[in-house]
């Protein structure tokens, strides 16, 4: 599995924050984030399977 594949749902995670008040002129913010692996409980199946179960492709995914 490629951590870089879209189509595999064990990787997606998305993170949005917001402060409010900062950064001011003379402030950094510095946002990390880091994992070992995937989720340990991710969804089942991944984006090729359901594309494929409703008949599309990955090239033409709405099926248009």
């Amino acid at each position: 599995m490629d951590k870089n594949d879209t189509g595999r749902r064990s990787h997606y995670l998305t993170v949005q924050f917001s402060i409010n008040d900062a950064p001011a002129g003379n402030e950094l913010i510095a946002a990390l984030g880091a994992a070992t692996s995937g989720r340990p409980h991710h969804r089942i199946g991944d984006r090729y399977s359901d594309l494929n179960s409703l008949g599309r492709t990955e090239d033409n995914p709405a099926g248009v």
